[in-house]
């Protein structure tokens, strides 16, 4: 699957996978800070952003859609950094291409199982009538039955494109992440990895809890783990240059 990107900067190869709802754009700021330091690919996964859609996803799928990537621009020696569900993508790439990954970064993300969360989420994006609203703000109060945070209803509405000729349109396959959803929750494959890997967790989020890392070690034994205890679940966004500092730490060891 071709999947669109965009590159900055100069060096060793640094790919950053976004979360469900996400695209590429929501790591701009981190990518052009990244590129003073290495060659940046911000990555948008199937049925996100501006990459084609498919009724295919899964982790195994979106893997090898990473894979198919590295292979096509002749990268090696990478470092790679998922988010929320990019994480997921990225640790399923680590125990199918150990070889190609210098160092790991996963973004509050485990290997285990999570619980229906996002149903709700998918049910009010769903039920926005994007071919007769007028405005992002009329997206935005009918979001607001089901999503009644201001902020992440924002987020959310990113992924609505808007054109002059048709009008507003979705940048995401709300039907397949909806059909797929038990896909994106479920734990990882019980396949060990010896990536050198960095667990950045945020305090106030329960995605990667202490009782987690003896787990995580299973599977990924050379795991180090940090936690930005101000932060939820939105790390980057929420704790920037403490997020920055770390991954500059770890990388540039």
């Amino acid at each position: 699957m071709e999947l669109n990107y965009k590159k900055y900067g100069a060096g060793q190869p640094f790919l950053i996978l976004h979360g469900l709802f996400g695209s590429s754009d929501n790591w701009h700021t981190h990518g052009k800070k990244l590129a003073e330091y290495f060659e940046v690919y911000l990555i948008d996964q199937r049925n996100h952003g501006d990459s084609e859609w498919s009724d295919d996803f899964d982790y195994d799928i979106m893997a090898e859609d990473l894979h198919e990537f590295i292979e096509e621009h002749g990268l090696k020696n990478i470092i790679l950094l998922g988010h929320s569900m990019g994480g997921k993508t990225a640790m399923r790439y680590a125990q199918s291409h150990p070889e190609n990954i210098d160092k790991m970064i996963i973004v509050d993300m485990g290997i285990k199982g999570y619980p229906v969360t996002h149903d709700v989420i998918l049910e009010g994006l769903a039920s926005i009538d994007v071919e007769n609203i007028t405005s992002r703000r009329e997206a935005s109060e009918q979001l607001a039955k089901y999503v009644p945070q201001p902020t992440v209803r924002q987020f959310l509405l990113k992924n609505l494109h808007r054109d002059k000729e048709t009008g507003f349109s979705w940048k995401i396959n709300i039907p397949v992440l909806t059909e797929k959803l038990p896909e994106i929750i479920k734990e990882l494959p019980n396949e060990e990895s010896m990536v050198d890997v960095l667990f950045i967790a945020g305090g106030k989020s329960d995605y990667i809890v202490d009782e987690d890392h003896d787990d995580i070690r299973k599977l990924f034994s050379l795991a180090r783990f940090y936690t930005i205890e101000e932060a939820g679940h939105w790390i980057h966004a929420e704790a920037p240059d403490k997020f920055m500092n770390k991954v500059l730490e770890y990388t540039l060891l």
